[in-house]
Order: C-alpha cells, then structure tokens, then sequence
C-alpha cells in the first residue's frame, strides 16, 4: 500500500534536473526527427516517466507526451480532482483525461501538427493502448529504453537510489537484533512503522527462518539467524536489501561472500535490473550493460540454514559497486 503522500522536495531533486535530462531527451529526438516521445506509465511500469517529470502514479495508467519543443502534456486515466496535486508533485502544467488514450493522443498531435511520434518500448505497451494506436493511420517509431534513459548514469538518481539504501541498512541494522524469539508479523509492523516514518512510500518485506526463501509474515516464532528481504520505495526510487540477522563474524563472512566476483561454489547469486521499465526485472547476468542499476542477492548456507545478503549495486566496467 502506498504512503499516501507523494511529494516533491525540491531540495532533494531541484526542478534543473529535470531540465537536464529533457534537453539530453530533445537532442536525441532532433536527430531522430521526431517532435514528440510517448511514454506509458503505471504503478508498476513508473520509472521512466518518473525519470524525466517526477510523475509516480498510486495507480491507473497513463501517457506522458515529450515534445522536441513546448512542455509535455500527461494523459491521466485518475480522476480530474486530484490533477492540481499531479501539477505540485511533477514538472507537468498540462494534464488531460485519457479516456481511451489513442483518441486525445492524437487529439494533441492535431493540435501540434505532428505527423509522427515515437513510443518508449512500444512493444510493452498494454494491449489494448497498443492495438488502438495501432489502427490509427498514423506513424509510431518504437524507442528502445536504453537509447533515452539510463538511470545508473544520473548523478541525481544514483544519490536518490543512494539515501533509500542508507536509510533501509540504518534500521535494519538496528531493528534485526531484537526480535529473536518474536512473531515475524510483529517485526514486519515495527519495519513499516519506522519505513513509513523515514519517508518511504511503498515497503514489501519477507523474512525466513532459514528454512527456505523469504515469503510474507505467517505469525511464526524468529529463530536466530533469521533473514529479512526488502523492497524499498523512496520518492520513486526502489531498491532491494536482504540481511540475516547473525553475530558479527556471520554477517561479515555473508559481506565477504557477497563482495566474491565471480560467485563462489558456496554462494548462489540471482540479479534483478531495478532501472528498466518496471520496478523489478529478473536478468541474466549475461545481458547486465554498464551503467546499470541491479539488486544482487547471495545465499550462505551456516550451521544448517540458508542465510540471504543482498543489496543495491551499481554496475559498471569495475564489476559491482554498492551502493
């Protein structure tokens, strides 16, 4: 469940960032020759549109229209009433009702005499808005994410995606050592408590006693070295984080297995790219650019008991680097 408040800080993320990243999206679009990039957004498919406008929906879905020139305009399927919060907590003046989206697409486009447009992965489109702009008799250039956005090579990003993993470590870190013996539905209460109360506005958390992977809180006893798994949702920006809760000596053996490039034969790793289109996409380590933002998870297995480490890295020529 989301926060319920979503808010710009502008001392956070100033309104020049957004202008950068627009006037790197507009060269882009004046050497292909397009005047505008359509960008579909929803809960789970925010990071792109959240990118270049600060827009990051509760729900529902909608299209945000980038123009080579004037400012860009949202296609909001939410209700009207809540478009002067859309205005307070984006860089977008203009928003309009989506209705069946194709329709006022290209509404605006007549509007704008634009001829042509082109679709951040086009191909991901829902089927319906897809099969609609498709039976328009009009041009749509599919756009490959990674030509227009990369979010490991943002200085801003990085420092956003940067504070959610402080911010999750600091109360893990003191949280963890005193629940041993409690109920897990009892820590999960604690941990959206003090999530909540630091800012965050989504929070997914699944523990395990080590007797298999991390699931959703079922009111068991916490044995020791019990694990917990994080998704973490910070003013748009998600990140992942697993620790077991163990003595020193466990958990720095866990860090040191975790810092091992490549994985040793006591350690499993599994990758999540956490900058693409959605929240969360499983990878092949194979197919990792640089300049990507992943979340690496390692297993150890002690005393009997599968142990989860994790965290936020930063994938670059150098190999992994946490963030």
């Amino acid at each position: 469940m989301k926060r319920g408040l979503i808010t710009w800080d502008k001392a956070e993320i100033p309104p020049a960032v957004f202008d950068e990243r627009i006037h790197r999206l507009r060269e882009f679009l004046s050497s292909m020759r397009l005047p505008a990039l359509v960008v579909y957004s929803e809960l789970w498919r925010s990071n792109p549109a959240r990118f270049f406008s600060n827009y990051m929906p509760y729900f529902n879905r909608a299209l945000l229209v980038l123009p080579l020139e004037g400012a860009p305009t949202l296609l909001c399927g939410l209700s009207p009433r809540v478009y002067s919060w859309i205005r307070s907590v984006t860089t977008i003046e203009d928003v309009r009702p989506a209705g069946n989206f194709a329709r006022p697409l290209m509404q605006l486009a007549s509007e704008r005499q634009w001829d042509r447009m082109g679709c951040l992965d086009f191909l991901q489109f829902p089927h319906d808005i897809y099969q609609a702009l498709r039976s328009e008799p009009f041009l749509w250039a599919p756009i490959e994410s990674t030509r227009v956005y990369s979010a490991g090579g943002d200085s801003t990003e990085l420092a956003m995606r940067r504070k959610a993993a402080l911010i999750s470590r600091a109360i893990l870190d003191e949280e963890l050592p005193k629940w041993v013996g409690q109920r897990d539905h009892h820590l999960v209460g604690q941990l959206e408590r003090r999530f909540r109360r630091a800012g965050v506005e989504d929070l997914i958390v699944m523990l395990t006693n080590g007797h298999g992977l991390p699931s959703p809180p079922e009111g068991t006893a916490l044995e020791e070295n019990f694990s917990v798994s994080l998704a973490v949702e910070y003013r748009g920006h998600w990140i992942r984080l697993s620790r077991p809760c163990a003595p020193p000596e466990i958990l720095k053996m866990c860090s040191e297995k975790f810092a091992q490039m490549p994985a040793s034969v006591e350690t499993s790793r599994s990758f999540e790219n956490l900058d693409g289109s959605y929240p969360y996409e499983c990878i092949d380590p194979k197919d990792l650019k640089p300049g990507s933002i992943v979340a690496v998870h390692t297993e150890v297995h002690h005393a009997g008991k599968r142990l989860f480490y994790g965290d936020t890295c930063l994938y670059d020529q150098s190999g992994f680097r946490t963030l």
